[in-house]
């Protein structure tokens, strides 16, 4: 068989769909790229040895096919790190599995911790009842939140803004404290704006409730496996995580899809999709100076789905269809590496660290006078990221913008300077510590739910009625999806083209019924 799928984009939903295709179907697979890096945004960037992952990647799912896709990729440890080793941390370790002090190709155990860091305190996330939180909050602002939990648990309000969906699980008290000015920070507009369906997708299964419930279970719980399935996966303790970051497993893909005989093509901009009679005839791509026509049997496509409808040519787009998809709103993103000698903050957790950090994969900056969103620790995510781990610390601080902004438009010296005394103004480090630092930038990073987006079934509908592409991947779909549902999308496009396709829905329906994937 000499049929060819086209594959537009080289993030997971791409590599995965052109892996499963060659391993699973008679189809050569094509992949266009327009940029130089494999993965999206869970690519990874090398800054003079120290290693960024550009959003911070949780390898966890509660989908088995995607856990054995990640493992048989890259296999778990089957010794200590280099930093359990020194501290004599223990971790599940995988018989026969690789030792990452001599091999590269191999998934770390990492424990999860992330938490918020409001008033120069830091607070469980998710937000709990627990004894710091109390004790962070005074008596009088505990008094508010459980009479305002209390309130919430009888009055429900109807879900049909992002706020009320928040309101309903915490309570206003909560929600004001600790979600309403964060979220405004990261969408740029009130969570009353946004619809509702954001928080179904991110956070569909947590309360205040079931985060109570999951700490007093902890202390009685077995771990059977990295990460329980039965927990809701904001509350999960452990994640496997590439030894030198997401982009690491991206890259091995890409390497082993070329392998099998797949195309891979970088520094190619897909601009025109060519459609005839309700089938994708071919696609028009700038490569170097010059345009190049592919053409195949079927298309997958994971660009933007605004520069998808732009880019048809040849049938007519009806007009509501092309006006929502011309609107629909993104949020972009800029992530601060800063090199420093030392962090501020003090570690006052029972966890143990190199270097005696703070034990935070990611913390979440709710200051109300700073505009930077959250804040990554790189060595917690892999001392391998950090090319002197127990000299340095090298962290990411993520800052939520729109391209063209004056965030967005500053110099990165200037812009750089001004993160690194946001970060000073708040107690994380001292200026005189910093040692180097580097921004990233990141278009079109959050599909957002507001706007036209309200009228995102006519786009659907309309793309859909093209027999021969399948949407797949966070903005294929402009669904604020993880990296194993965009993985799940791009399996199930295969499935259908597998059969000689047909339906459509079991590729839109990942991540976003209520119990999927929530429930084994």
């Amino acid at each position: 068989m000499d049929e060819r799928v086209i594959i537009i984009g080289a993030g997971p939903a791409g590599l995965t769909a052109a892996y499963k295709l060659l391993t699973e179907t008679g189809y050569k697979p094509v992949i266009l790229e327009e940029s130089d890096a494999f993965g999206g945004i869970s690519r990874t960037v090398n800054v003079r040895g120290n290693r960024m992952d550009i959003g911070g990647h949780r390898f966890f799912s509660k989908n088995d096919e995607v856990m054995d896709f990640w493992r048989a990729l890259m296999p778990v440890q089957g010794a200590p790190a280099f930093d359990d080793k020194l501290l004599g941390r223990e971790k599940p370790l995988s018989e026969g599995g690789p030792d990452p002090e001599s091999d590269d190709r191999v998934m770390l155990v990492r424990d999860r911790v992330s938490r918020i860091y409001f008033l120069k305190h830091f607070f469980d996330y998710p937000i709990s009842l627990s004894g710091s939180t109390l004790k962070n909050m005074g008596f009088k602002n505990t008094m508010k939140a459980g009479f305002g939990y209390m309130k919430a648990m009888v009055f429900k309000k109807p879900e049909d803004s992002l706020e009320n969906f928040y309101i309903n699980r915490f309570g206003r008290p909560l929600y004001e404290m600790f979600f309403e000015d964060y979220t405004a920070k990261v969408w740029g507009i009130s969570p009353k704006e946004i619809s509702a369906d954001w928080g179904a997708q991110r956070v569909k299964g947590l309360s205040l409730r079931k985060a109570v419930a999951e700490m007093i279970k902890k202390p009685f719980r077995r771990k059977k496996d990295i990460g329980q399935k039965n927990v809701e996966t904001s509350l999960i303790e452990q994640f496997i995580y590439p030894k030198k970051g997401p982009g690491q497993l991206w890259e091995t893909l890409a390497a082993e899809i070329e392998k099998l005989g797949g195309e891979i093509h970088l520094n190619t901009r897909v601009r025109d999709i060519i459609t005839e009679n309700g089938r994708i005839t071919g696609v028009v791509a700038e490569h170097g100076g010059e345009d190049v026509k592919y053409t195949g049997d079927y298309y997958i496509s994971s660009m933007p789905i605004k520069d998808l409808v732009a880019g048809m040519k040849g049938d007519e787009v009806p007009r509501k269809a092309a006006e929502t998809a011309k609107g629909l709103p993104y949020r972009d993103f800029m992530t601060v590496g800063v090199l420093v000698n030392k962090l501020k903050i003090k570690n006052e957790t029972a966890r143990k660290t190199l270097g005696d950090l703070v034990p935070d994969c990611w913390i979440y900056i709710q200051e109300r006078d700073v505009k930077m969103g959250r804040l990554q620790i790189f060595n917690n995510w892999s001392p391998y990221m950090v090319e002197k781990p127990r000299d340095t610390v090298w962290i990411g601080l993520e800052y939520f913008c729109a391209e063209g902004d004056d965030m967005w438009n500053t110099p990165d010296k200037e812009f750089c300077d001004f993160a690194v005394k946001e970060l000073e103004h708040i107690g994380i480090i001292d200026a005189a510590d910093v040692l180097d630092t580097a921004r990233i930038r990141v278009k079109k990073a959050y599909p957002a739910y507001f706007g036209v987006y309200k009228d995102f079934d006519c786009v659907r509908e309309y793309l859909d009625k093209y027999e021969n592409l399948y949407c797949v991947g966070r903005n294929g779909q402009h669904r604020y999806n993880n990296m194993d549902h965009s993985m799940l999308t791009a399996m199930e496009a295969v499935r259908s083209i597998a059969a000689g396709g047909g339906d459509k829905s079991a590729v839109w329906n990942v991540n976003t019924e209520k119990e999927y994937h929530e429930k084994k």
